[in-house]
């Protein structure tokens, strides 16, 4: 039976409108540096269309997104129409781009959020309470756009409420 599910995000020290270039990662080339950048929830299978576009400069970025949740044979299944479903799981990604002067999104990376990083004893009481809130950091150690897969503890998720501890 699948139970109405409310999927918060809370994202805080936002890396700003401007990165300046530097090294890349593995299997990733270099960052070239990026203007106008901004972040938003991808919907599941459209790269182009984002729940809540935030200006890399603001104070913090925040989404909800309507989900629901059901028992399956892997533990508790998310889903809804920003959940992700691909090979390793379900996930919801934070999409990373720049705005052109005609409002045009560009993505140049994302971040990873999967669900098999909730704890079961968290999911479980967030599917009891109806929300599973993430917190997170959405820049990485030397300031740029947080991206790939975010685990705990960099990312928080805890079944309160937004607001809550």
């Amino acid at each position: 039976m699948e139970a109405p599910l409310l999927v918060h995000i809370e994202g805080s020290r936002l890396p700003g409108r401007s990165s300046p270039a530097g090294p890349g990662f593995p299997g990733f080339p270099g960052f070239p540096g990026y203007e106008n950048i901004h972040v938003g929830v991808q919907r599941k299978d459209r790269p182009g269309e984002l729940l809540g576009p935030t200006p890399g400069d603001a104070p913090g970025a925040r989404w909800t997104l309507e989900c629901t949740a059901a028992e399956d044979a892997d533990g508790v299944a998310v889903r809804g129409p920003y959940v992700q479903n691909r090979l390793g799981g379900r996930f919801v990604y934070l999409s990373w781009g720049t705005v052109d002067a005609d409002g045009l999104f560009t993505m140049f990376r994302r971040a990873k959020l999967l669900f098999a990083d909730v704890d079961a004893a968290v999911l479980a009481a967030a599917v009891r309470s109806g929300h599973l809130t993430a917190r997170l950091p959405l820049s990485d150690a030397e300031g740029r756009p947080l991206c790939g897969r975010v685990r705990p503890p960099v990312v928080v998720w805890s079944a309160a409420a937004p607001g809550r501890p």
